[in-house]
């Protein structure tokens, strides 16, 4: 599509893929979202560990967002390095979360779960082994369960 005409100094919406391109190029100053902050941050991170279930995040592309723009415009992030370590503290909580919820949902024979406030990457960390898990389960029941053509046997 057509973007611009761009004024020099004057902060403007653009896709993030046009940001990093115009960064690389030394063309512009990227501005981080507002919650890329590191007290803020820590608020999330705190409330995360507080609660059972999973809090609402400030985008629902945290990770992705925090680690291209780390990667691409850290220099024109203030305190790039908390902010690393913080959104990397709560993906660790998270993840560790996800991990026991799912451990639980496997353990008793749950046949649905109610997946609120995660995001697409969180989900697709586990996507492979909680659907491998359930594979799983659903074969020992069906081996468990006497089939049709079974005979018994009177000695």
């Amino acid at each position: 599509g057509d973007l611009g005409p761009f004024n020099p100094g004057l902060p403007v919406e653009v896709p993030l893929w046009l940001a990093i391109n115009l960064k690389q190029r030394q063309k512009c100053r990227l501005i981080p979202p507002e919650w890329m902050d590191v007290e803020k941050l820590e608020e999330i991170r705190d409330r995360e560990r507080k609660e059972d279930t999973f809090t609402p995040m400030p985008s629902p592309y945290y990770m992705e967002l925090t680690k291209l723009l780390l990667n691409y415009a850290s220099d024109n992030i203030p305190k790039a390095d908390e902010i690393r370590t913080l959104v990397k503290d709560t993906w660790d909580t998270r993840i560790a979360k996800l991990r026991l919820s799912a451990d639980s949902f496997v353990r008793q024979q749950e046949a649905h779960a109610k997946l609120d406030n995660l995001t697409l990457m969180e989900i697709n960390t586990t996507g492979t082994f909680l659907t491998q898990a359930l594979d799983h389960m659903y074969k020992l029941r069906t081996n468990l369960q006497p089939g049709e053509s079974a005979h018994s046997q009177d000695f």
